[in-house]
């Protein structure tokens, strides 16, 4: 057997997401075994893979540069403690398989050498064939060409980005940088359990089953000694000091195991994004973060003269970044704190109070082909459901359809062409049209020229009566309800 890959590192080297090369698997273009890829197979798929263009070469790049900015050093390096682990472990499973190799060598040479003399002494035709046979295989293995790029590659990323698997779910994702292995997982998409964040609640806690973590950030919550020696740790202050790491512990299944959280939220800013629609940033306190999934709402209120303001809104960002909470609020009269933010009666520096997270507009877990209908400020929840899946990078491919029904309707058309502009696997299609029902039509309609293949999972996000239409449409072309979630 050739060097193999895992699917995570197999993407990351052909320059695709892993959801492509899974589809490639179940066609039989892309032989795997127990989730892997051989080097040979994946350079076999793509002949004109070049290294020097992709995304890993470009990261190894960077930090061969002479000088480069903190920032960028801290996203694309490991601190110097957790390389330094790295590099010992990996210098450790070379000196291993060194000395495991020297001693298949001798077995061989000296198994050759009785073989050899038992042909001598017997004339056996058997037993020379056996002793030539000995002789030839030990001249190929020693004659082996040099290490492909790829595989050298591949090794060279195990220092940077260590490689995660969690048991029992069977998901994996990648540490970059300076993450924590709870910043990681969160980061690519995974629904693990977690509280404050900061090392104080022990939610967190996971058992490593293979490979080494070493501590990062500190952390109050005192693990006993009976679960330090079944080896278990808290996710949120330990990053990988190995390149692979089995991790043991639970994820939720769905937003039903994720409970409502009441917090405190300070208002980091309120900014316009269009003339009627404006950008709430709110952050969580440092030690109480929201835990919620992509999609899903939460309820803000706000306290002015003894009377109450309220409203529900959907979370326009990832859940990767749990402190900083972003929000899309359209000028609405009916909507009492939509009416004090664009009044300016709430500014930066105040305090919300917040209950979620609620809701089951939420990723999920097949691999499919994912198409996202939008009209307005349901482009909020379909933005979040986005980076979600760019994270967890197992989509094979992203269309988007947004209508507009008001003047500033695509108020972040410049994000949209930016994703279509990077990512091959994604496209973008903007309708405009005062009339919903009219709108709504010709959104599908442009919709279908895009082309989603015909196992796309959709999902809707907007007012009622676009919802209802636009999921009736696509009913009546054959999508079966279960692919329709709004």
């Amino acid at each position: 057997m050739g060097h193999v890959l895992s699917l995570s590192r197999a993407a990351r080297l052909a320059g695709v997401s892993r959801g492509v090369l899974q589809r490639q698997i179940r066609e039989g273009l892309l032989p795997s075994s127990d989730g892997q890829v051989e080097a040979a197979d994946l350079a076999r798929l793509y002949p004109s893979l070049d290294l020097e263009s992709s995304g890993a070469f470009e990261r190894v790049a960077r930090i061969k540069e002479a000088a480069f900015g903190r920032r960028v050093q801290e996203r694309t390096l490991p601190s110097q403690e957790v390389l330094a682990q790295r590099l010992y472990e990996h210098s450790r499973e070379l000196t291993d398989a060194r000395r495991l190799l020297q001693r298949y060598h001798s077995l061989v040479v000296a198994t050759q050498a009785q073989a050899s003399a038992w042909a001598d002494a017997s004339g056996s035709p058997e037993a020379r064939e056996l002793a030539e046979g000995l002789e030839r295989g030990l001249a190929d293995v020693l004659a082996t060409d040099a290490a492909d790029d790829i595989t050298v590659m591949d090794d060279l990323l195990k220092l940077l980005s260590a490689r995660v698997v969690v048991r029992p779910s069977g998901r994996e994702f990648l540490v970059e940088g300076r993450e924590t292995l709870l910043q990681a997982g969160l980061r690519a998409g995974l629904k693990l359990d977690y509280g404050c964040g900061n090392g104080s609640c022990g939610l967190c806690k996971a058992r490593v089953v293979a490979g080494e973590v070493v501590r990062v950030a500190p952390c109050d919550y005192p693990l006993s000694e009976a679960e330090r020696q079944q080896g278990h740790t808290l996710l949120c202050a330990h990053a990988a000091a190995s390149a692979e790491i089995v991790l043991e512990t639970l994820e939720a299944r769905g937003p039903e195991d994720i409970a409502a959280q009441d917090l405190a939220v300070r208002v980091r800013a309120v900014s316009p994004l269009a003339p009627d629609t404006l950008l709430l940033h709110v952050q969580t306190p440092r030690a109480q973060r929201l835990r919620f999934l992509a999609g899903q709402s939460v309820t803000l209120g706000a306290s002015p003269g003894g009377q109450d303001a309220a409203a529900t809104y959907p979370v326009a960002s990832c859940p990767c970044d749990d402190r900083n909470l972003h929000f899309h609020v359209a000028r609405d009269d009916g909507d009492a704190l939509a009416s004090r933010l664009f009044a300016g009666a709430i500014r930066a520096g105040d305090l919300l109070n917040l209950r979620g997270p609620i809701g089951a507009f939420t990723l999920a877990d097949a691999a499919r082909p994912l198409a996202f209908l939008a009209c307005d400020t349901g482009f909020a929840p379909i933005r979040s459901l986005i980076e979600h899946a760019m994270a967890a990078d197992s989509a094979e491919s992203i269309v988007l359809g947004w209508l507009a029904t008001r003047p500033d309707g695509h108020y972040l058309a410049n994000q949209c062409r930016a994703w279509a502009d990077s990512i091959d696997a994604f496209r973008y299609v903007a309708h405009a049209d005062a009339d919903l029902a009219r709108g709504t039509a010709g959104l599908l309609e442009a919709l279908t020229d895009a082309a989603p293949p015909p196992d796309s999972d959709y999902y809707l996000a907007g007012p009622a009566e676009f919802v209802a239409r636009a999921a009736a449409e696509l009913a009546g072309r054959g999508v079966p309800a279960a692919r329709i979630r709004s």
